[in-house]
């Protein structure tokens, strides 16, 4: 057994591995404890499974296709999510009247809820429109407030006793 002066276990120097350690074997400051693996360097055993995959994954494939034009509902269903997956959104066009305050929502909701009804939008798409003009519409009020608490602070700014 190797102690050291304070009666501790002292690490046993295996040369360039252990240089870098403090006293009680800890590795020392600065010191990265090692390289590691390399960065894009990848297990054996996951590069075996992914060779293996390559190998079977046209004979799966055509497998697929086979049962799908058979009739199996599952795997055509597999291949219709691979060849055209859902639509995540579509760009819509419709007139919405400007919106300079908070006031002109009234009149930009009534334009969605117009346009939701007669068929040009669909409930989500006129949802996703009104969370819009809500952003919208919070912005314009944060503006307003913004310059109102200006022109506060101007007036006050010239009542007599105002700190500056």
């Amino acid at each position: 057994m190797n102690l050291d002066a304070d009666g501790a276990n002292a690490p046993i120097s295996n040369g360039p591995e252990t240089a870098d350690r403090a006293p009680r074997g800890r590795f020392a400051p600065g010191n990265p404890g090692g390289p590691g693996r390399p960065k894009g360097a990848r297990h054996k055993a996951l590069l075996a499974l992914e060779a293996i995959g390559a190998e079977a994954a046209e004979e799966v494939l055509r497998r697929v296709v086979e049962e799908a034009k058979g009739g199996d509902l599952r795997a055509a269903e597999i291949l219709l999510r691979r060849l055209w997956p859902e639509r995540k959104g579509r760009p819509i066009e419709f007139e919405l009247p400007p919106m300079a305050s908070a006031a002109d929502l009234i009149s930009a909701l009534a334009a969605v809820a117009g346009a939701m009804s007669q068929g040009e939008l669909t409930p989500e798409e006129a949802q996703a429109v009104a969370g819009v003009l809500e952003m919208q519409r919070r912005a314009i009020e944060t503006a307003e407030l913004e310059r109102r608490i200006a022109v506060l602070e101007e007036c006050a700014a010239g009542l007599p006793g105002a700190r500056r």
